[in-house]
């Protein structure tokens, strides 16, 4: 078994569902619900690491966290909240918390931050026993990279129309190209700016518990709701709400959000009073939505409101002009996060970026800079420390052609070829209409 963990959970049910998680990922786990009992077992235990939501019954995770740092400073310590604030991380990190972690999270993104906070800690340990002068490198300002590729450019110029208006704007891209990122820009831009951002995994959550998450329940509405607690829709009040992977959501969730979307109002799971809320909605999907309209699977009403304004997010590989620029805003990044001083990649390791095609996006990009930078010891980045399948991409069918300079019978039928003759994804590679291209397809005698 692994290094003994103490989980610190109000929500009984969030925190039987992580317990057994985790154990089954061979961590030796406790949980406990209150600040009382931690502080119980802190002093009767030894725990390596202590995840702590920052809301608790009789009191606060950053309680906790100085009373574990004054009692047993050998406990590392993640903080977790449902309320996205800044102000909160900050603190958190301030008082030495190794991470912070915003829920819902998926149990897979608490064990990436267990281990980059484990890497982390490494790689202070080692820099404490060899010392050396540290880089003067000032934190990124923001997270948003503008680029300068006209994709981007464009991309951009989206963003900050749409961010001053109360639209809701649904944001589509494949996976991995940034699209809370880009949500969190739009917010910047809009007048709500200096409210809460809370962004909502809509993949995580299931539907059985849907409701409490959106919309929050009260004291025992159900076995396990030991508190009243707030949802999402009131955590943002007068803020924006990202909703993440929305297409995930289930038909019955899907009727609960457009009620709450038409009427302004949200009732607390158990609770007989509605709340007024004033919540701005940002949504995000890699799939294609229309096609699961068609199919019944997602509501077409739903699909409108949520959509009054799309923006599509350039993958990488349609904008290799800003490569560099990202891969200097990671490497930045990571130099910081693991106090390293690594000053860029060779040649051998540029040419070989600029071959591969990034089907993993920003996401794959910033996960193999971090990797880089943790196995440099030269201060540039070398091929032995990139993966393989960057170094010596897998041969792949040349990507089709989609330029107006294509006869456009052809276009058509790459087009539909590429999406599995699937009629609303082939339209959007086109950047056309459906009704446009059925048009096209009687005119060109291609229907099927």
């Amino acid at each position: 078994m692994k290094n003994p963990i103490l989980i610190v959970e109000d929500d009984i049910a969030f925190l039987k569902m992580l317990t057994t998680f985790l154990e089954r990922n061979e961590c030796n786990v406790t949980g406990v619900s209150n600040l009382f009992d931690a502080q119980k077992e802190l002093l009767e235990n030894s725990y390596d690491l202590l995840i702590t939501d920052l809301k608790l019954p009789d009191g606060t995770g950053l309680d906790l966290l100085a009373y574990a740092k004054e009692e047993t400073p050998q406990t590392k310590v993640i903080v977790m909240t449902g309320y996205a604030e800044v102000s909160s991380a900050v603190a958190a990190i301030k008082k030495g918390a190794l991470d912070y972690i915003s829920k819902p999270f998926r149990p897979e993104e608490l064990l990436m931050v267990m281990e980059q906070a484990k890497e982390e800690t490494a790689v202070v340990i080692k820099s404490v026993e060899t010392p050396r002068r540290p880089v003067k490198v000032e934190a990124p300002k923001g997270s948003f990279v503008t680029g300068i590729s006209e994709a981007s450019k464009k991309f951009h110029q989206y963003l900050k129309l749409v961010g001053p208006t109360s639209m809701g704007v649904l944001i589509q891209g494949e996976s991995g190209t940034g699209k809370e990122v880009a949500a969190q820009a739009i917010h910047k831009f809009s007048d709500r700016r200096d409210k809460n951002f809370v962004a909502v995994d809509c993949g995580a959550i299931p539907k059985e518990i849907a409701a409490s998450e959106f919309f929050g329940h009260i004291k025992g509405s159900f076995t396990g709701a030991v508190n009243d607690k707030k949802g999402h829709f009131e955590a943002a009040d007068g803020g924006t709400l990202f909703l993440d992977e929305v297409g995930n959501l289930s038909y019955e969730n899907q009727v609960q959000l457009l009620r709450a979307l038409q009427e302004r109002k949200i009732k607390p799971v158990g609770s007989n009073t509605e709340i007024k809320v004033d919540v701005r909605i940002i949504s995000a999907t890699n799939e294609d939505l229309l096609d699961a309209v068609d199919k019944g699977n997602f509501r077409e009403d739903l699909y409108h409101r949520l959509n009054e304004f799309s923006v599509e997010i350039p993958p990488l590989s349609e904008r290799k002009e800003d490569l560099f620029l990202y891969i200097e805003y990671f490497l930045n990044q990571a130099n910081i996060a693991l106090n390293k001083e690594v000053l860029g990649l060779s040649s051998e390791v540029e040419k070989a970026f600029k071959k591969y095609n990034w089907p993993g996006n920003l996401r794959e990009l910033k996960n193999v800079i971090k990797r880089a930078v943790l196995l440099s010891t030269a201060p540039y980045i070398e091929l032995d420390v990139i993966p393989r399948e960057v170094v010596v991409p897998s041969e792949k069918t040349t990507i089709k052609n989609f330029s107006k300079s294509y006869n456009e019978k052809q276009l058509i039928i790459n087009a539909l070829e590429e999406a599995g003759n699937n009629k609303s994804r082939a339209a959007k590679l086109l950047n056309i209409t459906r009704k446009t291209l059925y048009n096209k397809l009687e005119q060109y005698n291609l229907r099927q």
